[in-house]
């Protein structure tokens, strides 16, 4: 079973039943990874796989500490031995280390799982960050504006993604900036 099988395969598993509409996120984002392949070179079958795990740390089943990233990564370490730069992928998706922050977790992810390149952490916070809770399309603002909603500003993920709004659209421009040059046309 290649990678990516194995990825939908798990994720389903976890999320499908317990999660319909984390499912169908997971899946949307899964998409998004798969558009940016222009950008990713070797690494696009890594990025999608991630991509589809990247909200397993929510199913009930692994739930532990509560907060998602580190959550799923611990479980695909030990409990999958799953590729290590999957783990850290879905460890630091979407600026996970400002969110572990407010937890008092930041230096348990920092500890227990490095940072991935660069371009591709950008590219995950991209498919995410572009990818509504039922898995259509969005704009990193609106994106943003849907988390604030859903959860209020004075929360922890509220704050979180207040204070990773910067980093999320610096993201988006770099990733947009690349595919523009994977195109052959002039970036923004």
């Amino acid at each position: 079973m290649g990678l990516t099988e194995w990825a939908y395969s798990l994720a389903e598993s976890l999320l499908s039943e317990p999660l319909p509409r984390r499912w169908a996120h997971s899946l949307g984002v899964a998409r998004r990874a798969r558009s940016l392949s222009p950008i990713l070179g070797q690494d696009a079958e890594l990025l999608e796989a991630a991509a589809v795990l990247h909200d397993i740390g929510y199913s009930p089943s692994l739930a532990t500490t509560g907060f998602h990233p580190l959550d799923g990564a611990r479980f695909l370490r030990d409990q999958e031995g799953a590729d290590e730069r999957v783990a850290r992928l879905v460890a630091h998706h979407s600026c996970a280390l400002l969110e572990a922050e407010e937890r008092g977790l930041r230096g348990a992810l920092e500890t227990e799982f490095a940072l991935e390149q660069p371009e591709l952490v950008d590219a995950l916070i991209v498919s995410d960050m572009t990818t509504t809770p039922d898995g259509e399309h969005t704009t990193p603002a609106a994106r943003l504006d849907e988390i604030v909603q859903r959860y209020r500003p004075d929360t922890i993920v509220g704050r979180f993604i207040q204070r990773a709004a910067p980093e999320i659209h610096a993201a988006n421009e770099r990733v947009e900036r690349r595919m523009a040059a994977a195109a052959g046309a002039q970036p923004m």
